[in-house]
């Protein structure tokens, strides 16, 4: 099992997408209330080697000797990528070895304002930048970000980084009502969107359990109403993963592979069967041993019961 890597795993944007996770859990610059991670434990701005390159090459050598490629490789998972000050390292070395996969950056984007972090993310083909919010208010309630952080700058680092990158731009609105969707914000939002213009705008909202539990998701015809309002060409309400075939030959570190996915993000029993290519009674079997040893409980949300370690 990999300690760095996960997946590949069937990503709403991405198709069938290798992870790569640069950052201990969890190390971020921002402590979101809707964060399907969890509570930040380090809240930092500091770039630092979190996890050496070396490790991080040697599992990605390993994986390219003994599986087939993924539809693109993804840098995410227990915090924010950007923080690795050798993140640009690790982008080089996959395209020196794989130039044919695609590389993805899912990032909060509050490092862009650092000239050094958007030239490190120009190999990149898709950057997937979030922006929450358009005024510092709303900024402070939703991302509840390091203390330094600024959303003015944060703003103008997108500007910036759109300027100098020939790839795609994704960016994601996560909306939580009575957080970020009153129609001031909105409007700040579509200021923002013209100066940064992002090749898509992507509205998401909560499809697991949060940081804090009393929050809610934005319904469909909310987003939809929000979709309106902006009247962008380019504003898209993002659509569950499609399911995939599930291989004959299964994999024999089942219990560490279930632990080592629902340790980053909560999963449901069907999120599992698409992450780990198993049939659902197999995984099912592992569940309830794992939940008779004390090592995973269940959350009940909308889309249904969601297994997550203690």
């Amino acid at each position: 099992m990999y300690k760095y890597l996960f997946g590949p795993v069937p990503s709403r944007r991405l198709g069938m997408s290798l992870g790569v996770d640069l950052v201990p859990k969890k190390v971020c610059s921002l402590n979101c209330v809707y964060c399907e991670v969890g509570k930040t434990t380090k809240l930092s701005t500091e770039r630092m080697e979190y996890i050496p390159y070396d490790k991080v090459v040697a599992e990605l050598n390993h994986f390219f000797e003994n599986s087939p490629d993924p539809d693109y490789i993804t840098f995410s998972g227990s915090g924010e990528p950007t923080l690795n000050s050798r993140l640009g390292d690790v982008i080089q070395f996959i395209k020196g070895v794989k130039p044919g996969i695609p590389v993805a950056v899912l990032t909060n984007g509050t490092l862009l304002s650092d000239k050094t972090v958007r030239e490190e993310l120009l190999n990149a083909e898709i950057v997937l930048p979030s922006l929450d919010a358009a005024t510092q208010t709303s900024f402070e309630k939703i991302n509840r970000p390091e203390s330094d952080l600024d959303i003015d700058r944060i703003i103008q680092g997108l500007v910036e980084f759109r300027q100098v990158f020939t790839g795609k731009i994704w960016l994601e609105v996560f909306i939580l009502p009575d957080y970020n969707n009153d129609d001031k914000e909105l409007l700040e939002f579509k200021k923002a969107f013209d100066r940064i213009k992002p090749d898509s705008i992507q509205l998401n909202t909560l499809d697991r359990p949060g940081t804090e539990r009393d929050i809610t998701p934005a319904s469909i015809a909310e987003l939809e109403r929000i979709k309106v309002f902006w009247g962008l060409k380019n504003v898209e309400i993002i659509a569950s993963a499609q399911p995939k075939k599930i291989p004959k030959v299964f994999r024999k570190d089942t219990e560490n592979a279930i632990l080592g996915t629902i340790s980053r993000r909560p999963c449901t029993i069907e999120d599992l069967v698409d992450i780990l290519g198993m049939p659902i009674v197999e995984i099912n079997k592992y569940l309830r041993l794992l939940e008779l040893e004390n090592k995973i409980e269940q959350v009940s949300q909308d889309r249904g019961v969601f297994y997550q370690v203690l």
